[in-house]
């Protein structure tokens, strides 16, 4: 070690909660962290975003001690512990630190976007007269042009790795009053299922499109099974809105206004989807469908990787026909849109 554990270690240690081998460097770092950084009951009443983001910063570092005392538990399970096992344990702290200062500061950045305001979406029971069947999309009621929920539309994705097959079904699921629409989406990889996902969406009296939620099933093949097939491995991205604090979010307005930064998804931790309105009058193409001119571009991004960025494109009357990633350059293309009526 290159420090000795400080008093709050000895402390610990004496309560039973800490000896030997977890008496490091990090350790002391957790245990002050446990016992200095919670936030005081004054803080906890603060309201809006930033203050919501500082708490999952505390949040954040919770789960950062967590892991890293089961990584070390596993550790030790052993009667001749690797020092290299402990150090990595360490190591994977040390990164998962400075990625949630990283999220801290992207999310603080999205909340000054949104001057600060708290997310709190007209959707529920109370707003079930402000939204339209969805079996009637097509129908009686005007699909939203830059995605149009009407049940048979399917659209096709390819990009270099992966296809994507995303269909409007013929299915409704009630969710707190209000009844969304079921779309599946399949991402295969070499002809192996990866994810198959259905999300729900509903769309408002005004032509805005909701999203719900999401149940996804994620799948690995792992070498050396026998037979070698996709395996569900997480659940990971679900979230459904009134369940667990997850709300709802305005997932592509009627109206698109270049300047509006707008939640799509809200489940703290796990779906914290954003889009900014870049413009309306984009020009793009893709085989499977093309604008010129009228194109809505996206910006799609995530505090929870604030790395990532994504540009969209929408046709009106098609839907997504292209999705780029402005650093690299990878495109997402539209190969085939099949409209009901059409």
């Amino acid at each position: 070690m290159k420090n000795e554990p400080s008093r709050i270690v000895f402390a610990l240690a004496g309560m039973g909660v800490l000896t030997g081998l977890c008496a490091t460097p990090t350790v002391v770092a957790f245990a002050a962290l446990t016992l200095l950084s919670a936030p005081s009951p004054a803080k906890a009443q603060e309201v809006g975003c930033s203050a919501s983001a500082r708490l999952l910063r505390f949040a954040c570092a919770a789960d950062l001690r967590d892991d890293f005392f089961t990584a070390t538990a596993r550790c030790i399970d052993n009667n001749n512990p690797s020092a290299t096992c402990i150090d990595d344990a360490e190591d994977e702290f040390d990164d998962g630190r400075e990625e949630c200062g990283e999220v801290f500061a992207a999310r603080l950045d999205l909340c000054e976007a949104l001057d600060d305001a708290t997310h709190e979406p007209p959707f529920g029971l109370a707003f079930a007269a402000d939204f339209v069947d969805p079996t009637e999309i097509g129908v009686s009621v005007a699909p939203n042009p830059y995605f149009p929920l009407v049940a048979g539309n399917r659209w096709t994705y390819e990009d270099a790795e992966e296809t994507i097959v995303v269909e409007v079904l013929a299915e409704t699921k009630l969710i707190d009053g209000i009844t969304c629409v079921t779309v599946n989406d399949i991402v295969t990889e070499d002809d192996d299922v990866i994810e198959d996902t259905d999300d729900w969406y509903a769309q408002d009296t005004d032509g805005n499109v909701w999203y719900c939620g999401e149940i996804s099933k994620n799948y690995e093949v792992f070498d050396g099974d026998l037979p070698e097939e996709p395996e569900l491995v997480d659940l990971e991205g679900s979230w459904k809105h009134a369940q667990e604090g997850a709300k709802a979010g305005l997932l592509l307005p009627f109206v698109p206004t270049p300047g509006d930064v707008i939640r799509q998804e809200v489940k703290y931790t796990d779906a914290e989807d954003v889009i900014e309105i870049l413009s309306v009058t984009a020009t793009e193409s893709a085989p499977g469908g093309s604008c010129a001119g009228n194109c809505l571009q996206t910006a799609d991004f995530t505090p929870l990787e604030p790395d990532a960025l994504e540009h969209k494109f929408y046709a009106p009357g098609v839907g997504m026909i292209v999705e780029v990633k402005p650093d690299t350059g990878e495109r997402l293309e539209l190969m085939e849109f099949v409209g009901v009526g059409q």
